[in-house]
């Protein structure tokens, strides 16, 4: 026997509308996001840690100097994960893509400005 489950908060909210025309459209847009994220989660893949740990891969955590002498810390992770002010960006944001193959020590330039791998975990 199937269990009645309370929708979702966004879809439950939908039944306070009263226009029709806005009702079907909130529904609409909260089933899209609902189903991109199941598909998100359908082909979600666990990855393994950075082996070897001497370049900078998914998952690795890059410590790293901007020219201006500014040093940072960001674990490149997948999009859904990314959070830049908790220390995290995503492997498609461009100072990943800059940092994924490089070793401590190398320097790449990005948007004019150069970088100093300083680690990697």
């Amino acid at each position: 026997m199937r269990r009645w489950r309370r929708p979702a908060p966004r879809i439950g909210a939908t039944h306070e509308i009263e226009d029709l025309n806005e009702r079907r459209s909130a529904v609409a847009a909260a089933s899209r996001d609902m189903r991109y994220f199941a598909e998100r989660l359908r082909t979600a893949q666990l990855m393994p840690d950075p082996a070897g740990l001497v370049t900078v891969a998914f998952g690795s955590a890059v410590t790293f100097v901007r020219d201006d002498g500014r040093p940072q810390t960001f674990r490149i992770v997948g999009e859904d994960e990314a959070d830049p002010r908790a220390g995290s960006i995503s492997y498609v944001s461009p100072v990943a893509r800059a940092l994924i193959g490089n070793a401590v020590g190398d320097r790449v330039v990005l948007a004019g400005h150069e970088i100093e791998v300083l680690g990697v975990k």
